[in-house]
């Protein structure tokens, strides 16, 4: 069945190791990275540093499965920039991110970032979504040399004017057509659809590959109103056998409980619909 991770940066102001063991204690398997918890750029986290986060993880019994919140706290990245510079620059950006995912050990990327890839003023969605193809084709050949997939993350409107639903996202990974680009839909997300959140996880099951545990309220899993039984029946429906990751926003009341009662109601939910 299904494995679950959780996101690091829940866990502010703690040690990559403390964090590892503590999950590890609860009965989590993955760990998530946000790569501004680990320095301002990817880049600026050196192989060697990269190989002890990956050992710490090990040896608690942790998989680091991959990043997401990609460009969040950077300057100077966008996908959908008019600016062919910036293009060229961001994409070779989230090629680098390819290869420091490989090195921690995990195969995903969450690429959501509302900000970094909103419509520019005075662009259709249309050419957005021409600007984003050329983005991607400068960390294409990395993605499948590192083995990394790049899974798109559909947001809701409130967040970002670009790529607001998993059907947008489906046509964008079909008409991509790379073996690593893929799909990643999140609960708080498909909260804003029209469908209601199993019928969106089944009518996208085509490119599914990752998928974010949360609550519209922002919380964890089983921390507001959210069934998430109808939801895990939707995932064994479609064959999902990917990671279940706890991603929140709202980080009250403390990592700690947020993480032990998270995956106490998954599992809750997971034998639910077994």
């Amino acid at each position: 069945m299904w494995k679950y991770a959780i996101c690091n940066e829940t866990f502010e102001g703690w040690e990559h190791a403390r964090i590892c063991h503590r999950i590890a204690e609860l009965g989590y398997s993955g760990l998530e990275i946000a790569p501004f918890t680990l320095a301002g750029r990817i880049t600026e986290v050196p192989t060697s540093r990269r190989a002890e986060l990956r050992r710490q993880a090990e040896t608690a019994g942790i998989r680091i499965i991959g990043l997401h919140w990609l460009l969040a706290k950077t300057e100077g990245f966008h996908v959908t920039s008019p600016d062919p510079a910036v293009r060229r620059h961001t994409g070779e950006y989230l090629a680098d991110l390819a290869r420091a995912a490989a090195e921690l050990g995990g195969d995903i990327l969450v690429l959501g970032s509302p900000v970094q890839r909103s419509i520019p003023e005075g662009y259709s969605a249309g050419q957005a979504e021409e600007f984003l193809l050329d983005t991607l084709s400068y960390c294409l050949p990395v993605l499948e040399s590192a083995r990394v997939f790049l899974c798109l993350e559909p947001l809701a409107p409130s967040e970002t004017n670009f790529l607001n639903t998993a059907a947008e996202g489906t046509a964008l990974c079909r008409r991509i057509g790379h073996p690593y680009v893929k799909l990643h839909l999140d609960v708080k997300a498909m909260s804003a659809e029209a469908s209601p959140i199993p019928d969106v996880i089944r009518a996208n099951r085509e490119y599914l590959h990752h998928f974010h545990a949360n609550d519209p309220n922002k919380r964890g899993p089983g921390f507001g109103d959210t069934d998430f039984k109808p939801l895990f029946q939707a995932l064994r429906d479609v064959g999902y056998s990917g990671w279940v990751s706890v991603e929140v926003f709202d980080y009250s009341p403390d990592p700690d409980t947020i993480a032990r009662e998270s995956i106490r109601y998954l599992r809750e939910c997971t034998s639910a619909s077994l």
